[in-house]
């Protein structure tokens, strides 16, 4: 795992996957592993099929980042047992990008009943794509935080669980069609 890039979809102010994304980063780093985080809360996407959304300077930023990563770890907000819209808008406006990389993910929802909630979107990555996607996840619930902010321990060795997984598996481009 040489390089990888992190793309943090919620828009929330108060974000709770911004948090993971950022934890990610640290860990990641820490085990000397290159990385570049995206926070589309400071980027200006527009929503894929209006005019200003082809072509976008961030846009074209993300998708280079995924092109030069090994693998791609996606910190997204549960809504409605399904990802965020923002999350599904980079897939449609960078998805060629995302052939033949390792996929993570790392969730935040409010209950339990969500877990398999990133199934959809993971299969969008793999039948289109060929990506190949880590199965373990990261996933959080509202009863995983403290009221400061903080993650409760089990969490934080998940995350270690999740960094060994996606360094088994590795894809070579070079075999690639």
């Amino acid at each position: 795992m040489q390089n990888v890039t992190i793309i943090a979809t919620s828009l929330n102010p108060k974000s709770k996957s911004q948090i993971l994304a950022r934890q990610m980063e640290s860990h990641l780093i820490a085990d000397g592993v290159e990385c570049q985080l995206f926070d589309l809360r400071d980027l200006n996407i527009e929503m894929c099929g209006t005019n200003e959304s082809w072509g976008n300077e961030d846009i074209a930023k993300i998708a280079e980042s995924v092109k030069q990563a090994s693998h791609v770890v996606f910190a997204v907000p549960i809504y409605c047992y399904d990802v965020n819209s923002a999350a599904k808008n980079i897939i449609e406006l960078t998805g060629r990008s995302f052939t033949n990389k390792v996929i993570s993910f790392l969730c935040s929802a409010g209950g339990g009943g969500s877990y398999m909630s990133v199934m959809s979107f993971a299969n969008h990555l793999m039948l289109d794509f060929r990506s190949v996607i880590v199965p373990r996840f990261l996933y959080t619930q509202d009863s995983d935080w403290s009221e400061e902010g903080t993650l409760d321990e089990s969490i934080q060795e998940r995350f270690e669980l999740l960094i060994n997984d996606m360094r088994m598996i590795q894809v070579d481009a070079s075999l690639a069609e």
